[in-house]
Parts: C-alpha cells; structure tokens; sequence
C-alpha cells in the first residue's frame, strides 16, 4: 500500500532536496519570484516559463554592470563603499547606461563634474610672454594686529 503525499515514490523514499530554478538556469536573481511579480502584475493573461528566467538574467547583468562601474568609481575616489556618488558617476559616465537612465534622478548623487570652457582663463596666444607670476613671499600683505 502507498503512502499518501508521497509525490509519485513507491514506499515513500527519501524525498530529493529541492533544485530552484534560479540555480538550475545559474542565476542569483530569484527567478520564482519574478515570475510571481509577472503573473500579479497583469502585464498579460498568461507568462510563459522562460519570461520570468530571461528576466532575472536581463536584471541581474544590469545590476551586475552598476556594480562594477561604481565599485571602479569607489575605488578611483580611494574608498572602500560605494556610495549613491559612486553610482552616479558610474552611470553618468556609461554612454549606453547613461542613455537607459537619462530620465532618472539618484538620490544624493550629485552632478557630474564640468566647468563650460567659456568660463575657463585664456591661455596667452604670445610665445615669448611669461604668464603673469604670483605675488612673491617677498611683498608679504602687512599683517593685522
């Protein structure tokens, strides 16, 4: 006689550990739950099993691509975490990432560095002339008492 709940095994063996899907398609993205957030969102009648998979791979490279980018940021700027700074000049300085997120603001991320060159001094056309020098250590400013 078979056990009842014994999922098909003869005798009610030992049951087989569990194999997520995300594992077998060698992902860190959950693909389950992906595949729940496609079904509840209503984006259509039906999903098929390779949506929620082809998603969660879609997502994880672009995760993993901002990582990368500001963990490179992070380090340029001698820190050891990244930082909503980090992630900006990451993406800001991506052309392709910059173009998918060029409607998105980053909380405390700043601006990206930039003096419009009109603003910048002129550099002397003369070859012979010496740029103006700094007031020497000489003509110290009298000090104030």
């Amino acid at each position: 006689m078979e056990k009842k709940g014994a999922g098909g095994r003869k005798g009610g063996g030992p049951k087989k550990k569990a194999v997520t899907r995300s594992v077998k398609a060698g992902l860190q993205f959950p693909v389950g739950r992906i595949g729940r957030y496609l079904k509840k969102g209503r984006y259509s009648e039906r999903v098929g099993s390779g949506a929620p998979v082809y998603l969660a791979a879609v997502l994880e490279y672009l995760a993993a691509e901002v990582l990368e980018l500001a963990g490179n940021a992070a380090r340029d700027n001698k820190k050891n975490r990244i930082i909503p700074r980090h992630v900006l000049l990451a993406v800001r300085n991506d052309e392709e990432l910059g173009k998918l997120l060029s409607g998105v603001t980053i909380a405390h991320g700043g601006v990206l560095p930039n003096i419009n060159p009109i603003l910048l001094p002129k550099k002397s056309d003369k070859v012979g002339k010496e740029p103006a020098k700094s007031p020497s250590k000489a003509t110290k400013s009298p000090r104030k008492a």
